[in-house]
């Protein structure tokens, strides 16, 4: 799944590694990712691009690129003298981005099916690695950011963006209580959801400076917006990563939850429509 060959001379091996687990949760949502309800991905994006210190000229990593986002938004930085190398394990996803980067015929980036845990670049290679609201999907964070440094020059950029606390909510809770609650003993101890693994400014740093890195320093800025009404919040949650969520509940109660989490969303719902907080932490830093 490969924009082209380009890019296999700066692998180590040419063979893609196995998808991740979470990777099917994004090949099921790669249908609905770019809806309109679902502009935070982008805005997010533009957003770390913009605060990660990308140049022209540069060579970008983008790990968990999704439908590239971050990959189109880094390619006009780096312009036609760079390159953008964009990752992911959803194939689904990149067949997506694949269609935009030829849509808006983009020269400079090629697409990889790729573990983000495991990357098969070669040590120093680019200038800067980035990763738009994905990081906190990954269950060793610190091994990744690790693995991403090693393929960043000395002086080169890390950057990832994670959702602050209040992001989503009170609609992400609403939704966790009722999936626990039709699920019962099968929902199992877990005590967050995975977007708030990363959702403050401590964690963050904490992550970058035990890998090693210098000069780091998180960004917070407020994407979020306004949702015509509950149903568009539905689109959300079936669309993204909260699809991992609901997939917990056997088929036949996902009719059952979606009427009773509307039912306790509606009330939310102002003259403006439905507030979504979409509060948003860039983080970055450099590798000694």
């Amino acid at each position: 799944m490969c924009a082209n060959d380009a890019a296999n001379g700066e692998m180590e091996d040419d063979t893609a590694s196995g998808a991740s687990d979470f990777g099917g949760i994004f090949n099921r949502v790669a249908g609905g990712y770019d809806k309109e309800a679902l502009r935070f991905f982008a805005f997010a994006a533009d957003c770390l691009v913009m605060n990660a210190g990308i140049r022209s000229g540069d060579k970008v990593l983008d790990v968990a690129t999704g439908t590239g986002a971050a990959a189109l938004a880094a390619a006009q930085v780096v312009g036609p003298a760079g390159r953008v190398v964009a990752i992911d394990t959803a194939e689904l996803m990149l067949e997506r981005a694949q269609a935009k980067v030829q849509k808006f015929g983009v020269a400079n980036i090629d697409l990889h099916v790729m573990d983000a845990r495991q990357l098969e670049f070669r040590s120093g290679y680019f200038d800067a690695v980035i990763c738009s609201q994905s990081l906190f999907l990954l269950p060793d964070m610190q091994a990744a950011i690790r693995g991403w440094a090693r393929v960043v020059k000395p002086g080169g950029v890390i950057a990832f963006s994670s959702f602050a606390a209040a992001a989503f909510q009170p609609m992400a809770t609403l939704l966790r209580r009722r999936v626990a609650d039709l699920a019962g003993p099968d929902f199992g101890s877990v005590q967050e959801l995975p977007l708030q693994r990363l959702a403050t400014s401590d964690r963050c740093l904490q992550l970058l400076q035990h890998a090693g890195l210098v000069q780091c320093e998180v960004m917070q800025q407020q994407l979020g917006y306004h949702l015509g009404d509950a149903e568009q919040w539905w689109e959300v949650v079936c669309n993204s990563g909260f699809r991992g969520l609901i997939d917990q509940l056997q088929p036949a109660q996902f009719e059952i939850l979606r009427k009773q989490h509307l039912q306790d969303v509606r009330p939310l719902v102002g003259a403006d429509g439905l507030w979504m907080d979409v509060g948003t932490l860039c983080s970055r830093a450099r590798k000694p």
